[in-house]
């Protein structure tokens, strides 16, 4: 089954303690993303050797059911349309918005 989300895509979370954020999928793994921006934990980092200590910004995983595709800031749904060239006889899955018929790329 094709996944409805991509490395790229732009996303707004729809639960949890940021919702209304919107965000670029960093990476996917199996059911959870990365967002930019989205689920910040602060990390401590301890000196080691010549390095100094540091606290760093980083963003932490959520979970794919919590994020929806975004479209003039606001949530949309996704269909799969399949278009087959004539030629080589050859089928494409095309993300596609439910609501302004517009290819997700």
């Amino acid at each position: 089954m094709a996944n409805k989300f991509k490395k790229g895509d732009q996303v707004i979370v729809i639960t949890g303690s940021d919702k209304g954020k919107i965000g670029k999928i960093i990476s996917i793994l199996n059911d959870k993303v990365i967002v930019e921006g989205v689920r910040l934990a602060t990390i401590h980092k301890k000196p080691v050797g010549q390095q100094l200590g540091q606290i760093k910004k980083e963003e932490r995983s959520i979970h794919i059911s919590n994020i929806s595709h975004v479209e003039d800031g606001k949530s949309i749904k996704i269909k799969f349309v399949i278009n087959s060239s004539g030629e080589k006889k050859s089928t494409k899955k095309d993300r596609v918005s439910k609501k302004t018929g517009k290819k997700i790329e």
